[in-house]
This record gives C-alpha cells, structure tokens and sequence, in this order.
C-alpha cells in the first residue's frame, strides 16, 4: 500500500476519532510475533500483535468467524504488544487482526492497514511446514560448471567428440572467448574437479551453499536435457577408460562417435564420476558449504537411454532398448507417442514446447517412471552422496495436469524429506506459487517475483532479459513496494526466508549489464556491448539490497567478479580467473559479513520505512537488533528522514553506520547517528546505499 493510501485512511478518520499511531502497528509470521514459527501439529501457538504504547483501545485476532479478543502480555516505552494463544493446532488456519480505536476499527493482514477484509492476503500458520534452519538466510552460489573452472584437462569435451543439434560440438580453448550467439555445443572445461579447487575461495567469499546447474550425463554444455538419471557427467567427473574415435569429418551418425559412447555409457568411467562427486560434497561440507542439485524431471533428452534417439545405447548388452527404437521397450510407457505404428525409431513422441530433442516425461500412464524418479529423488539426498536438496527445473509444467503436477510433488516431497529432513527442495516458478507453497509441495522458489523483478525495475528500468526498458517503473518506489508487497504475500514465512534471491541467472542477463538501461541481445548487438556503460554504483545498491532482504541472497557466479552479458546465452560466460574484478569481489565479501553477522538479516521482520522518486528506505528487526537501509538511486544527494522509532529504536539511541556504497566505491568505515525526536536523519549521496544497525 503507498503512503498516499495510507494517508486516505488517516483522513477519512480524523474528524471523529483519536489518531492510531499507525507507524506502529505490525505483526508478521516470523518468530518475533509467532512462537513456535513453524509449529508441529498439536503445539500451542502464540501469535503476538504489536502498536504504540497506551494508543488502542483493543485488538482482536479473527480466524474465520471468530473474532477472540487479545490481551497486553508485555509493554516498553514504545510498544504495547498483545498475545493471545490458540491451543493445540492441527490444522492450517488463516487470520487477520482487527484493531480497535474509539470508534475506528483497522484491519491488518500481510499487506499491512486496510479498511476492508481482503481474504487473499490473511496471515497463514500451516502445523508441520518446516523449512531447513541452515537455508533461512543462506548465501548461495550458482555455478554453472562448465563455465565456472577447468580443474581437468582429461575430461574435456572434444571437438568432433560427437553431433549435437545438426553440428558437431566443439572445445573451446580459449577460456576468455565470449560465447557465440548459439553456444549450446561449445564446452569451455569446466568441471568438478575445478570446483574442488574453488571451494575455498567461496569459502572465504562468505558462501554457504551452491547451487549447480544440472551434473548428471547430457550432450549439451547446459544439460537440461538429462541423458541418465543415475550418474554424474564424466565430463565434469572422471574420465578412466578412454577408447573409440571421434565422429569423421562430415558425419553426424552419432552410432559412429564411438568415443563419447565410451565416455558416458561404461560404468568405470560413470562410477569414478559419481565417486567424484562424492569427494566434493564431503570437502564442501568440512567447509561448512551445502550442495543442491538441479533436477529436470518435467522432461528428459532425445539421447536419454530410456528414447535412445541417437541410438547410443542400442548395442550395450548393459542397457535395455529405448522406445524411440522399438515399442516392447520397458520405457515405452515413460513417453507419449502419437503413432503406434511407426516403429522402429518412432519419432511420434510429445516434445516439451514441441522440441523433439526435450521429450516429455508421461507420468500419468507410468508408475513405473513416477516411482524411478522417486528413487533418483531420494538417491541423492542420501549415503553416500548426502546432497542438501534439489532445485526443480519448470516444475509447474510437470505432468499433463495441474492436479496431477500437484500429486506428483506431494509425493516427491515425502520421498525427499524421509530421506533427508534437512533437504530444501526450491523451485523454478513464475508467477503466482500460492498452491505450491502450501507446506506439502516444494519449500521455496526462485524468487522473481517477490525479488529480482521488482528491484530490476526499480534500480535499472530494465527487464530481467534485458528485452525492455521502462522510464516509468524506474526510481518509482510506489511501484516497487506495491509489487514486491504483492508477490511477498503469496509465501509463507518459512518458504520466504528460504527463496533463492538472485539478481542474475543463467536464463536472464547479467544484473550488471542492466546498469546500462539499454535493450539488447548477443545477436542484435554483439557480445562486447554487454559490457559498455555499466554502472557499479547501481550493483553495489542492488546487492546491499540483496544482502538485507528477506530470503537466501543468491550469487550467481561471476557476478562478484564484475561479469557481465545480455541473456542466455551470454549470461553463461566464463568466470574472469586472473583478472577479476578484486574490488568488487572485496566489496561482496564486506556485504555477506555484514549479512551474517546480524541475525535480523536472516530471520527478522521486514518494515517500510520510506519512499519516494528513486529512493527506499526499510528495516529489519528482531526483539534485540534493528538495522536500517537506504537506497538512494538518484543522481542527487538526499536528506531522508527514518521513523526509526517503528522498528523498536528509542530516542536519542545512536546507530552505527556499517556500510556506504557510492558511484565510486564503498566504506566500511563506522559512522555513528544519533536518534533524535524518534527520527534518524541522514544524508544519502547519489548513487548510494547505506547500512544502519542498532542494539534494541
């Protein structure tokens, strides 16, 4: 809601009634107002309310038709915050709070003060909901392997190895070369021996988890089109047993590129990678570092040994038919195919979008394949591999149904969690994931609408492709709050805190390209324009922003590095080894301490604190921390002046300034404020973000 609405409200009232210290009222889902957070069926609940000291004359907590009056259980100098306990919950339950004042009565949901009940928006307690502890908050990592580090030139992609999409794939040796405008079958190198002999550079960058781009087998270097469920690419694993030939020139009968089939068909070559893998989640967690693994169970790809349309896996006695070669096949049921007479090498088969290279998994008439995705879903998550959960790739377009999408993740769930209870499970989704996030489904998803969208917009004007520019959502903080408000209300506590907060990924462009306000692609304007006119004052805001939002602030890799790229797939560009960008890299380092060292920053409440043209301003807080943010993205230095006083700081209390961004640079040079007449004024240059923290 803006200030202007809030303001209507305030007048529409003030000619019969006390004025409400509106400012003051709040209460949220996060610890500070429910106790337990995430509780288990059958505990007490307690769920708090707050407003200014001695200001109203009641509140009522109302679920359903029962409106039960709450009670003053603690005071201070600022607050009174009223409790009520709802006993022994089993059941979700929604609610709202109503506010009494004379003769005013004030709702308040998870869009804050409304005049009227709007049901969408109540509050929602699910009992036996819980996300992972570690997630709340977690730095994460994305890594897109190839791209990321060669650690082992014998694994290598050759060029020639064999045809992909019509061509011959190819190795790239130059490791800087920026990607063609079709890069699908180029590899860089990139493997997980070169993460091994990165993990503690991102141990020392301050991260938490990574997060990896699909590993298992594939032909192209993005491997959303999984060749085998089972085992890690020996590309990005081990290669042990290296016989065959190369596809002959002019050939594209990939039965011929009797080297890659012994690459990713012998077992010696899929188990040592597999054992590699392994070794890295162990190393990674002596380090204090989670793995989550990319799973793409909506579709699988032509060469996958259960199609085998390339005929890859026809001759190995080891490997049972595929059904693009016969209809007996046991797999025949795992794919939908239009023509039941069209065998041997049916081609009749539903492709994702229509892409026959993506066939679609047909769940619906195989439980066969539902129940060996299951086991897939619980193997990895288990001894010996131990992973910490999955990513779900288009997990919303899973299944031929939506009822049957929501069945099959119920499912997949169970199976994740008995396996693993400290497994996140995060999704890919786009738009409203209400349905999904309902505490038997997925925990979290990748946050675009309630993240990387809104502060896009806000700070760069552009789209997350860098597609389009819009003048009138940039600097608009109306626009912003009412946006990001929105799409926050979809999640529930525990799913928000956990959602994997990126400003860059491999399918949109890099956030610091966006910096330079203009709309392009590798094919319309080259490559090297990717890197013109950035701004790193506008980055610096954007991640400070990242830093102290609610959700699991999300690197993606080479973005502390000063990568830039228009979208997929110039946004898969290599990592900078040797000449990063070292004080952009320093500056991340400084924000993630920062972010770690004030637990308000991953699990405490949220509150606007102020808006106008190009500017924000808001808090998080928990009973014994308060810090304070300002964004200042205009070209002007600006006076803001902060109701501190509504995130719990008292008068003439002093702040501590821990972080200034600017055009130029930063500092992490300590400022104190001083608190005065309940406000914290302070001046923010251009181009800056500012961070404020407290003791309560």
């Amino acid at each position: 809601m803006s200030n202007a609405k809030i303001l209507d409200i305030i007048n529409s009232i003030y000619n019969y009634t006390t004025i409400l210290n509106f400012g003051a009222l709040f209460s949220d889902v996060t610890p500070n107002f429910v106790t337990p957070a995430e509780p288990l069926p059958g505990d007490d609940v307690t769920i708090r309310f707050r407003t200014a000291r001695n200001n109203a004359d009641g509140v009522d907590i109302v679920i359903g038709e029962d409106h039960i009056p709450m009670e003053v259980t603690e005071h201070n100098g600022i607050f009174d915050f009223y409790s009520v306990v709802i006993p022994n919950v089993r059941e979700r339950f929604n609610y709202y709070f109503e506010v009494h004042s004379d003769r005013l009565v004030v709702i308040y949901n998870r869009l804050g003060i409304l005049k009227e009940v709007n049901h969408d928006y109540d509050f929602c307690i699910v009992p036996g909901f819980v996300t992972p502890d570690w997630a709340k908050g977690a730095v994460f990592y994305q890594i897109y392997v190839d791209r990321f580090c060669r650690g082992d030139e014998s694994n290598d992609v050759l060029t020639g190895e064999y045809c992909y999409l019509g061509s011959p794939v190819r190795h790239i040796d130059d490791w800087d070369k920026l990607p063609d405008s079709m890069d699908v079958g180029n590899f860089y190198g990139g493997d997980l021996q070169g993460v091994i002999n990165k993990l503690d550079y991102l141990k020392d960058l301050g991260v938490e988890a990574i997060y990896f781009n699909p590993l298992f087998v594939s032909p192209s270097n993005h491997k959303y089109d999984t060749q085998d469920y089972d085992y890690i690419d020996p590309h990005y694993g081990r290669i042990v047993k290296d016989e065959g030939e190369l596809l002959p020139e002019g050939v594209t009968d990939n039965t011929q590129a009797t080297r890659y089939i012994t690459r990713v068909t012998d077992r010696e070559n899929l188990v040592a990678s597999n054992q590699l893998f392994i070794e890295l989640v162990d190393e990674a967690h002596k380090r204090g570092i989670k793995v989550i693994l990319d799973g793409v169970f909506n579709h699988c790809g032509s060469f996958n040994k259960w199609l085998d349309k390339e005929h890859i896996y026809d001759q190995n006695p080891d490997y049972k038919k595929g059904a693009y070669i016969t209809g007996d096949s046991p797999y025949r049921s795992f794919f939908k195919f239009h023509d039941e007479n069209a065998w041997p090498d049916n081609g009749s088969y539903n492709g994702w979008w229509g892409h026959d290279t993506l066939p679609k998994l047909n769940y619906e008439e195989s439980q066969m394949l539902h129940d060996y995705i299951m086991d897939i879903g619980r193997k990895w998550v288990s001894p010996p591999y131990n992973a910490d959960g999955w990513r779900l790739d288009v997990a919303a377009d899973l299944g031929y149904s939506e009822e049957y999408n929501h069945s099959f993740w119920r499912d997949f769930r169970a199976a994740v969690k008995e396996a693993n209870p400290n497994a996140i499970i995060l999704a890919e989704h786009y738009g409203n994931p209400k349905s999904w996030l309902e505490g038997d489904q997925w925990d979290t998803i990748m946050n675009y609408g309630a993240f990387m969208e809104p502060i896009t917009w806000f700070l760069t004007g552009v789209e997350k492709h860098s597609d389009e520019f819009r003048g009138d959502f940039l600097g608009n903080a109306d626009i912003f709050k009412g946006s990001i408000r929105n799409y926050m209300s979809y999640f529930l506590y525990n799913s928000l805190y956990v959602a994997m907060n990126e400003l860059s990924n491999h399918d949109h462009s890099r956030f610091l390209t966006r910096t330079n306000h203009r709309v392009g692609r590798i094919h319309t304007l080259g490559a090297e324009t990717a890197n013109e006119n950035v701004n790193k004052g506008i980055m610096r805001e954007a991640v400070v922003f990242q830093m102290t939002w609610p959700g699991a602030p999300t690197i993606y890799y080479g973005d502390e590095a000063g990568v830039c790229g228009w979208t997929d797939p110039d946004s898969r560009r290599t990592y900078p080894w040797g000449h990063e960008d070292m004080d952009l890299i320093n500056f991340h380092k400084d924000i993630i301490r920062i972010h770690n060292e004030y637990p308000s920053l991953r699990t405490g409440s949220l509150k606007f604190l102020h808006g106008e043209h190009r500017v924000i301003a808001y808090g998080r807080f928990n009973k014994t921390e308060a810090v304070a943010v300002v964004i200042n993205n205009d070209y002007l230095e600006k006076e803001i002046k902060l109701h501190i006083r509504e995130l719990g700081v008292f008068n003439n209390k002093t702040m501590r300034r821990v972080m200034l961004t600017t055009e130029e640079g930063y500092t992490t040079e300590n400022k104190m404020y001083m608190v005065q007449n309940n406000v914290l004024t302070v001046v923010a240059p251009k181009c800056s973000a500012s961070v404020f923290v407290t003791k309560l």
